[in-house]
């Protein structure tokens, strides 16, 4: 499961939860590379949700009896993660949206952020910028990605390569549409219980929200364009994404 943050992961792992045997499922919230027994040799530190610092052979050895493996902080491996043996998963939100939602839920939540202003914080979030594409396509974080007129062949290649992977995952869900994703959980991941799908699902339980922040409510009209300016290429991803989605809904063939 490709988890892209504040874009149903925590939900995705509650579906999980409900259809996998207790001992299938990683004890922490579905990352099983946190209690790994070792760590590559440039990883200093236990992280979760890191796969693409271990090979396929460790990926297959270290799961055993896990059944699901999320991917949070790092980008997808396009070179060597779609020979595992696996059914590959991701969903998404729209993309002003689920920056939105990072600011509330580290920030205004106060979970290690101590910026309360949202145009701030966006200034200092470029790691942010485009961050579906940076994770589909495996890019350098350096570039994360430029949208400098000088780099406009390599963000076609970039958009091209993110576009490409996320066409061969199994599902591609969206956020915004999970109550329509019955069937097509069912009949992909083999899934019977499918109630988590119309199930509002907060992150880790930490706060009971009774409201969705909306970013076009939100955001003044140069914030929500300051916002757009450095996330689209997502937009694009975001677009195809949800196309994937629908034609997969109304198509017969898988």
């Amino acid at each position: 499961f490709q988890h892209l943050r504040k874009a149903g992961g925590t939900n995705f792992c509650t579906l999980a939860e409900a259809n996998f045997k207790k001992e299938q499922l990683p004890p922490y919230f579905c990352m099983p590379d946190y209690h790994w027994p070792h760590l590559p040799s440039e990883k200093q530190e236990a992280c979760a949700g890191c796969l693409h610092h271990w090979t396929n052979h460790e990926i297959t050895s270290f799961m055993k009896h896990h059944r699901i493996a999320g991917n949070e902080w790092d980008s997808f491996d396009v070179e060597h993660h779609f020979d595992l043996p696996a059914i590959f998963v991701t969903s998404f939100r729209k993309p002003v949206d689920r920056a939105l939602s990072q600011f509330r839920f580290e920030c205004v939540e106060e979970r290690g952020c101590k910026i309360k202003n949202v145009d701030e914080w966006w200034k200092n979030r470029r790691d942010l910028y485009n961050i579906y594409t940076w994770t589909f396509s495996d890019v350098s974080r350096l570039k994360r990605i430029s949208i400098d007129d000088k780099f406009a062949k390599e963000r076609g290649v970039v958009l091209g390569t993110a576009l490409d992977t996320i066409s061969k995952f199994h599902l591609v869900l969206v956020m915004e549409w999970l109550q329509y994703a019955e069937s097509a959980v069912q009949t992909v991941l083999g899934f019977s219980d499918t109630s988590a799908l119309q199930q509002k699902v907060r992150p880790h339980n930490y706060v009971q929200r009774q409201d969705t922040w909306s970013a076009e409510q939100f955001l003044d009209t140069s914030e929500y364009q300051e916002f757009r300016k450095y996330l689209a290429l997502d937009e694009i991803l975001t677009d195809a994404a949800r196309r994937f989605f629908l034609e997969r809904l109304v198509c017969n063939e898988p």
